[in-house]
């Protein structure tokens, strides 16, 4: 996640939380994501195309379709669990100036004010164009247009700004990793349409192997709550807020 805005927190809120696997998050002016929110799994029958080397239209085309499969797939939790649900407006792009300001780096962003999702087509996305790769950079910012949705992003900036240098990083990761936590989710439903080209356990060991980020955090830590997502298929197993800090670092 790339924002405008770096929001991120957690202290005050510890009141808010429940400790078991069924709390989701802080509750803010709504009912907390609990498993109630993703026992169903069931398949998600998503069309999404093929992608063609060097080709900006069928990259186009395939954010577009898992776009639209995110959409449902969320779409469908939030009214199983009676909370209102509304899109995310979702810009592609080949340059850097977005609804949110002008983007740095390549990859995608969530603009929590305008509650958008902005996706940058990359040259290395055209030329080696890594399905399972490119479809995270959907499905992890619709994890966070989902935390926006449920109050804990705005709640969330207001205790960033309070926090120390060192609780900011780690509030940071908290953040990210239930991100990866709602992407896994998302995968336990929709992976066989996205037609990945590489197995889970593959997928995984790779994330666990990809670079560090003092945003995000270490690897292997987002790789556990991504594939924690992905088996437990429910909101309620991503409760980053009051894991153990060894599984946030």
């Amino acid at each position: 996640m790339r924002t405008a805005l770096v929001v991120a927190g957690w202290g005050l809120l510890a009141g808010m939380l429940g400790a078991g696997p069924a709390q989701a998050g802080p509750r803010v002016g709504q009912p907390v994501l609990s498993d109630v929110m993703g026992g169903d799994r069931g398949e998600l029958a998503c069309a999404v195309p093929p992608i063609k080397v060097g080709s900006v239209g069928s990259l186009r085309a395939f954010h577009r379709a898992m776009a639209g499969c995110a959409d449902r797939f969320w779409a469908a939790r939030f009214a199983a669990a009676g909370i209102a649900y509304s899109s995310p407006e979702v810009t592609i792009t080949t340059g850097a100036d977005s609804v949110c300001g002008r983007i740095s780096g390549a990859g995608a962003h969530y603009c929590p004010e305008q509650r958008a999702i902005v996706i940058r087509i990359t040259r290395q996305d055209l030329r080696d164009p890594f399905r399972m790769n490119i479809a995270h950079s959907v499905a992890h910012e619709w994890g966070h247009h989902v935390q926006q949705l449920t109050g804990v992003l705005g709640a969330q900036e207001a205790l960033y700004q309070q926090a120390t240098d060192q609780a900011r990083t780690v509030l940071s990761h908290r953040l990210e990793m239930q991100a990866e936590c709602y992407a896994g989710v998302f995968y336990s439903a929709a992976l066989k349409s996205i037609r990945p080209g590489i197995t889970w356990k593959a997928w995984i060991g790779a994330v666990r192997q990809a670079e560090e980020s003092e945003v995000h955090g270490k690897p292997r830590n987002l790789a556990f709550w991504q594939d924690r997502g992905y088996r437990g298929g429910a909101t309620g197993f991503c409760n980053t807020w009051t894991a153990d800090g060894t599984k946030v670092g």
